[in-house]
């Protein structure tokens, strides 16, 4: 069995590089006939236009690693069955399932690897790809969005907060509004403002700052301080600054922590969660996708028989990644959880890419 696996492993990598140069090719010339004219008005240089392109691959690799991932199974599979192997194989006694196991193994692998890729490799290519577009190309200053006005935010405690304005480069905020409620009946507890506030090691240094505590609904007391520091804001500047960063740009931890920034401030992060939870299930759709190659095995050896697979295998691609769009696009709405807008496409192919299998054993 193992000069078996060996074989069958040995097909499969030599034929996965082929077509992963062929598609590595076709994708560049794609992404240079769409965007250089653009870039060439631009007056982009040559050097920045070979990096901007080159840095794209380990996105468009990632994207399309399932279309590559289930190409080769079916081109190895039409080799098989087209050379009577896969006939020689099973009438060895050898089951369909058993002769496909090191594909799996090696489909979980590749799944690991390209995980590996979107979350050490990726993140790094498209923040520098990034920066040469904004930054060489349209002669443009990428940095983070530190001026922003009219937030409000739900903290800890049941604390209602309102900043009219922060400047991330000073670090101040201006007319802060800090209401503390009790969850039960809606009734004020204490109300905190202040004109404005300055960032100290210690915390928010509020200046011209009102205290005032209720009961009932009615007001009880006053108090008024010309500078005080507040624990109430429980929140840093880091946390008001949207990153320049896109979600592609980070890695998981990088994106979590910055998810966890955004709801401290009660900002809407479906989209954000919805693509931290496809940073892990899309690298194990390769794994899944494979497992539409095997029934090739038990088609007829005649052409249209294997050509029909074909046509099956590429609309089992289209349909994959078309569901992947609309679940995603679902999750960024809210009407799917960012689990399940993420996972769902796995779980449907999954069942599917199993059904046949059994079916091709039978």
């Amino acid at each position: 069995m193992r000069i078996l696996d060996k074989y069958i492993l040995r097909e499969y990598i030599k034929t996965l590089l082929i077509i992963l140069m062929a598609f590595s090719i076709m994708m560049i010339v794609v992404e240079v006939s769409d965007r250089m004219p653009s870039l060439i008005r631009r007056g982009a240089a040559m050097p920045d236009m070979i990096s901007y392109f080159l840095l794209r691959l380990p996105y468009l690799f990632l994207l399309t690693s399932p279309i590559v991932v289930l190409l080769t199974g079916l081109f190895l599979m039409n080799n098989l069955s087209r050379y009577n192997e896969s006939i020689a194989i099973r009438g060895a006694g050898i089951s369909i399932l058993r002769m496909v196991t090191p594909l799996f193994w090696l489909g979980l692998l590749i799944s690991i690897i390209v995980m590996a890729l979107g979350e050490f490799v990726l993140p790094v290519t498209e923040e520098y790809r990034q920066y040469v577009y904004a930054e060489k190309i349209k002669l443009q200053k990428l940095e983070d969005k530190k001026m922003r006005s009219q937030i409000y935010y739900l903290g800890k405690d049941n604390h209602l907060y309102y900043i009219g304005f922060f400047d991330g480069y000073r670090n101040t905020l201006k007319t802060i509004d800090i209401t503390h409620f009790d969850p039960d009946n809606g009734m004020i507890l204490k109300k905190i403002t202040a004109v404005s506030a300055v960032w100290e090691d210690e915390g928010w240094n509020l200046q011209n700052c009102y205290i005032r505590t209720f009961q009932d609904n009615k007001l009880s007391s006053i108090i008024y301080y010309p500078s005080t520091i507040m624990a109430e804001v429980d929140v840093t500047p880091q946390d008001f600054i949207i990153s320049a960063k896109k979600p592609l740009s980070m890695n998981f931890f990088e994106l979590k922590n910055y998810i966890n920034r955004l709801q401290k401030i009660g900002e809407d992060v479906e989209k954000e969660l919805v693509d931290l939870n496809m940073k892990i299930s899309f690298p194990f759709a390769n794994l899944i996708i494979l497992l539409f190659s095997v029934p090739l095995i038990s088609a007829s050896n005649r052409s249209r028989g294997r050509g029909l697979m074909f046509g099956l295998g590429l609309l089992v691609c289209f349909l994959y990644l078309s569901t992947l769009r609309i679940s995603q696009s679902l999750g960024y709405n809210g009407i799917l959880s960012p689990v399940m807008a993420a996972w769902l496409p796995n779980i449907l192919f999954l069942a599917i890419g199993c059904y046949f299998v059994i079916k091709a054993e039978i």
